[in-house]
């Protein structure tokens, strides 16, 4: 998944003040974004509403990720400020209950409770369907860690959403269909904190698409480690793959849009790369990691596949979609890294044009076999490798947007802008796209014309052009 950083507060309802507040910090991917609701679905049979405002918490969930350099060291530090602030409640009468959950919950366990008394629980991301009871025994006082788990007793367990509660979370959802991650990367801590890749049945996943529809949900993103690697159970016994799923929620009423990501490229079978040729829901935009260039440096990776592999993927994908955009994730400084493996890199995204990208300088992952690698690279190259990769990646994210100038594109209309008679609508290529807010109402999708483009978002001509729906 990306590691970008996302917090997950300000979107929340007002709490009525006679219930119990949970204030929700959520670090890293979309999965985590997804978890993130799905516990605060699981606390409201328990008696919690979410609140926006740390200072009114009856109960503080942090949920972690685990991708990124020092990340353990940071919860740590976002508990000891913690700490502080349940010293003041506890010195005025009140208290909170603190509790960490996800990826960095799951890798430390009990280590985080030794090392941070001031926490509660501790609960893996496998088992936050469980959330209420470790709640409820850590309110008797109880220190809980709950982290061992069976992935499918999670699927099989997931609270009914109540489309109330999915309304008040706007026009675009996350949907967990595959979790887990087969591939043991040598970089990644995934496979250690998320599993084994497990795929989530079909029944489930249409119902919880359905429910997002009937809630006024017009786009879903499919989630999972490697979401292309599902192979779920259908109604009839038979095993579907992804873009055969693809498919069948395309014809729910009400869901225009569809994503998925994070995927693999060797997940990226025939019939996937066909439902974007077929499907006109499924939006021309695909995350697809390759980390680096140099086929050397992709088998101390375990990537196993080639840079013209992944080249020859792109193309069928291309020939399939023409108006696909490309984005991808890259490691520089992966132990053993000369110049000449990174200038392959630099070939690769050359070669491809990538509309979007994330990246990285390698940083060992405790528990993982690339942390004990010898032949690390140097911080000073690590930083001149990430300065030109990232100009690179720049300049083709900059020339993809200047090319929608003077075009006409569909804009999902998701949110108010910031300037008073703005509203911000999200792309087929996922950038936001600036528009005048007389162009329609959040939740259409309305035809605008492209006129200039700031440092990340599209701006819009302030009239619209059509109304697709």
């Amino acid at each position: 998944m990306n590691e970008r950083v996302k917090i997950m507060d300000g979107a929340v309802s007002p709490a009525p003040a006679n219930m119990r507040k949970v204030f929700v910090k959520t670090y890293g991917c979309q999965m985590n974004v997804y978890d993130s609701q799905r516990m605060a679905d699981a606390l409201g049979a328990d008696g919690y509403v979410e609140t926006a405002s740390l200072d009114d918490a009856d109960m503080v969930l942090l949920n972690t990720c685990h991708i990124r350099e020092k990340a353990a060291e940071k919860v740590y530090s976002e508990l000891g400020r913690l700490r502080k602030l349940r010293d003041e409640r506890q010195a005025s009468g009140s208290d909170m209950l603190i509790g960490v959950a996800g990826c960095v919950a799951q890798a430390e366990g009990e280590e985080i409770i030794r090392r941070a008394p001031v926490v509660d629980f501790v609960i893996g991301p496998q088992t936050y369907h469980r959330l209420p009871q470790v709640v409820s025994r850590a309110r008797r006082g109880d220190k809980v860690v709950e982290t061992d788990y069976a992935i499918e007793d999670k699927f099989d367990k997931l609270p009914e959403r109540d489309v109330r509660q999915l309304r008040a979370r706007g026009v675009t959802a996350f949907l967990t269909v595959q979790e887990g991650c087969d591939k043991f990367c040598t970089f990644c801590v995934v496979p250690y904190t998320r599993g084994a890749e497990v795929s989530r049945p079909v029944t489930q996943i249409v119902a919880e698409a359905r429910k997002l529809a009937e809630s006024g949900v017009r786009e879903v993103t499919l989630l999972g480690q490697n979401v292309n690697a599902w192979h779920g159970e259908s109604p009839d016994g038979s095993e579907w793959g992804l873009g055969r799923l693809l498919r069948e929620l395309a014809e729910i009423d009400g869901l225009d849009r569809l994503r998925y990501t994070t995927s693999h490229p060797r997940d990226m079978d025939e019939d996937l790369i066909a439902a974007h040729r077929d499907l006109g829901a499924l939006m021309p935009y695909l995350h697809l990691p390759v980390q680096a260039g140099s086929d050397r440096i992709l088998k101390a990776m375990n990537r196993k596949h080639t840079g013209d592999e992944y080249r020859r993927l792109v193309d069928r994908i291309r020939a399939a979609r023409p108006d696909i955009a490309l984005s991808g994730d890259f490691i520089v400084g992966f132990p053993g890294e000369t110049d000449v493996d990174f200038e392959d890199t630099m070939r690769l995204i050359a070669d491809i044009g990538y509309a979007q990208a994330f990246s990285f300088k390698y940083s060992p992952r405790p528990g993982t076999p690339g942390a004990d690698l010898k032949d690390q690279v140097p911080e000073q190259v690590k930083n001149e490798r990430l300065y030109r990769l990232q100009s690179l990646l720049g300049k083709q994210q900059a020339d993809f947007m200047n090319g929608l100038i003077g075009k006409t594109i569909s804009v999902l209309l998701e949110k108010p802008g910031r300037e008073p008679g703005q509203i911000v609508g999200r792309s087929p290529w996922l950038q936001p796209a600036v528009c005048d807010e007389n162009v329609g109402k959040i939740g259409d999708i309305v035809s605008v014309r492209i006129t200039r483009t700031s440092a990340n978002s599209l701006i819009a001509d302030n009239r619209k052009v059509d109304t697709e729906a």
